[in-house]
């Protein structure tokens, strides 16, 4: 073989050689794009269902924290009613607690103001008058330091609050709707009505 055959075969063993190694070797977009695929730090685009569901799911959280809020206002609400109350209760029995004793005492003080009407009319029985006057007087004494009083009805305009009105009268003296008598006297034990007054009212 002479030398100008051997250069040809030569170069031609060299093109193919090349060319085959520049087939087998990733071009730099090849590698780039596998470099992008196993990239942890490339940010995951948001879809817009996703937003929606985010979104759905936070204004549940919040409706139910809201729930929640209004529950807890309402159940302090009630603690707030009920101690109220309680205390109110526990103030009125320390108050009126010897309402229904001095309820009872109030026959005997009737009693006691009939005797000492029937002593004055009879002169033989002034000294006794003038002692169950004196019990009559610190019995008195004794509910009142109670707290309790006898309304003052006569003259008064009726009031149902205060008076029983078991009969009407023609009165002079009184316009309507005037008690012109007290049949029986009534009471109160501070600020409360233990005994109305039955009394008589003009018309």
């Amino acid at each position: 073989m002479n030398n100008e055959h051997k250069d040809a075969v030569q170069d031609t063993v060299t093109e193919e050689t090349i060319e085959e190694s520049l087939e087998n070797t990733p071009n730099s977009g090849e590698s780039g794009s596998a470099e992008e695929a196993v990239n942890p730090e490339q940010e995951i685009p948001v879809t817009d269902s996703a937003d929606e569901a985010g979104s759905a799911e936070l204004e549940k959280l919040q409706a139910e924290v809201l729930e929640h809020q209004q529950r807890t206002l309402r159940v302090q609400a009630d603690f707030d009613n009920f101690r109220r109350r309680t205390q109110k209760e526990k103030e009125d029995l320390g108050k009126y607690a010897s309402s229904k004793l001095i309820t009872e005492l109030l026959p005997v003080i009737d009693n006691f103001e009939r005797a000492l009407q029937a002593s004055e009319e009879n002169p033989e029985f002034e000294s006794f008058s003038k002692g169950v006057s004196m019990i009559f007087r610190q019995l008195e004494s004794v509910l009142a330091t109670e707290g309790l009083t006898a309304m003052k009805s006569v003259g008064e305009p009726f009031n149902p609050e205060y008076h029983q009105a078991i009969m009407q009268v023609e009165s002079d003296e009184y316009e309507e709707g005037i008690v012109v008598e007290e049949v029986q006297k009534g009471y109160m034990l501070k600020d409360k009505v233990l005994r109305p007054a039955m009394v008589k009212v003009s018309m």
